[in-house]
């Protein structure tokens, strides 16, 4: 058997997906370097302080079907600590809180008439049978949700979440997100024996993050935070030459690049134009996302959708799922997030005033709610989150292996079928290298080798 040629790699974007990379070519024989431009590691997984608190900046559960995440906590050995917990979910609609969290309570829900709800049913189990997803992608969202659930179920639910999620660009989204969206839930269900049981490890993504960063290390992986790419060119020896700026360069044999779409081709000028012209053109939402540490919780629902007119996507109640005693210090843990265009200016706000306004609705939302019971109160942002999926949107994707040899585009926006969370990045990561990068990879070692045997 011959063995694998080894390689000097650069993964650029350290998180979930860049570290997953960077493990599995560690594991490979190669020699890797991750970086990212944060000062800590973990992109949207990366976590934060609250007072004493240190939990996720973003909200993120673990599904009993994610099973590429759970390989990968199993490999390093945190998969047994998993806590998984029988989870309940709210809706708000009409100034109303209600429980949806079973058969029973969807059969009571007042806001949709027997008929509304039997095609809401079946719209939802229609979509968790289907396996031609990529037809999907043709047909706009709102178009094929109202083809099945009717106008009515439409305009009192579906409308609403659309908007909440994805605003007016709703209109440009395909019934593929829908899709995804439900076929995670659904699959979800059926591994927790009909019932929601999400789980999490002790201490969060802060403690997956750093026993993840402590393999990397016994992998002799070089880690660099602080680190952004200002450009990459390629060399006339085929090495990729790399700036990470204050006059710092380096080159690499491999570069595979997670950044979003956009900034891959602000770095990398050697691309072909209608590759560039793709990455550019790839839509995002982004996301503003306040946390609340509280003396006590507002509801026993992990998510409360929203179907009001309220400037919050969501009320994702973080507490509802973990031990408030060992991870919390006894209080709730509270996340408002609100999903904008890549250029929307309220990206650019102002934590005060995205604060007032969030709390403003919690107290119209929450007759119980009290400013009082606020002990920390924190706003993140992230301006590329979700790659919008357009109409079409698979067909017009950058491809993975670029025209510059040994460089590599790939991140979250290669999702083609299903939504963005930790285990479809971790799953899109291995499969892309398994398909594309790494048979890639070896076919140019091998044609490198046979030149050299050749002159010899």
């Amino acid at each position: 058997m011959t063995p694998t040629p080894k390689s000097r790699w650069l993964v650029v974007g350290g998180g979930m997906m860049g570290l997953t990379l960077a493990h599995r070519l560690a594991a490979r024989g190669q020699q890797v370097t991750v970086c990212d431009a944060a000062p800590r590691f973990g992109g949207l997984t990366s976590a934060w302080n609250l007072n004493d608190v240190v939990w996720d900046r973003f909200y993120h559960v673990t599904l009993m079907s994610d099973t590429h995440l759970r390989e990968l906590l199993a490999d390093i050995d945190l998969e047994r600590e998993l806590r998984w917990v029988e989870t309940k979910t709210g809706f708000y609609s009409g100034g109303q809180l209600y429980s949806m969290s079973n058969t029973m309570e969807f059969l009571r829900f007042p806001p949709l008439n027997l008929i509304e709800k039997l095609r809401l049913g079946g719209t939802i189990f229609l979509a968790s049978k289907i396996k031609n997803w990529k037809r999907l992608e043709q047909i706009p969202v709102a178009t094929w949700l109202q083809r099945w659930s009717g106008k009515g179920t439409f305009q009192k639910i579906w409308l609403p979440l659309l908007r909440a999620k994805l605003g007016e660009t709703y209109k440009q989204t395909s019934a593929a997100f829908i899709w995804a969206h439900i076929s995670r839930m659904y699959k979800a269900r059926r591994s927790g024996m009909k019932v929601e049981m999400f789980g999490y490890v002790p201490g969060g993504y802060a403690r997956i993050l750093e026993r993840i960063s402590e393999v990397l290390q016994q992998q002799d992986v070089r880690m660099l935070a602080s680190h952004s790419v200002r450009s990459i060119r390629k060399l006339e020896d085929q090495q990729l030459e790399v700036d990470f700026g204050s006059g710092r360069v380096e080159t690499f044999d491999n570069v595979v690049l997670t950044i979003p779409s956009p900034v891959i081709a602000e770095v990398c000028a050697d691309l072909r134009p209608h590759e560039s012209q793709r990455l550019t053109n790839t839509q995002y939402m982004g996301v503003v996302c306040t946390s609340l540490l509280m003396k006590k919780p507002l509801s026993p629902y992990y998510v409360t959708n929203i179907t009001d007119d309220v400037p919050m996507t969501a009320v994702i109640e973080m507490s509802a799922i973990v031990d408030s005693e060992q991870e919390l210090g006894g209080n709730a843990l509270l996340y408002l997030p609100k999903y904008l265009p890549q250029d929307d200016p309220g990206l650019q706000e102002s934590d005060e005033d995205i604060e007032e306004r969030f709390l403003s609705t919690l107290e119209r939302m929450y007759p119980q709610f009290s400013r009082e019971d606020v002990l920390a109160i924190r706003t993140a942002r992230a301006k590329y989150v979700m790659a919008l999926p357009t109409l079409g949107y698979s067909d017009r994707l950058a491809p993975v292996v670029t025209s510059v040899p040994g460089l590599y585009a790939l991140n979250a926006a290669h999702i083609v079928k299903g939504n963005l969370n930790v285990n479809e990045t971790i799953e899109l990561g291995d499969e892309k290298l398994e398909g594309e990068v790494w048979p890639d990879f070896l076919k140019r070692a091998g044609a490198v080798s046979a030149a050299v045997l050749s002159v010899v």
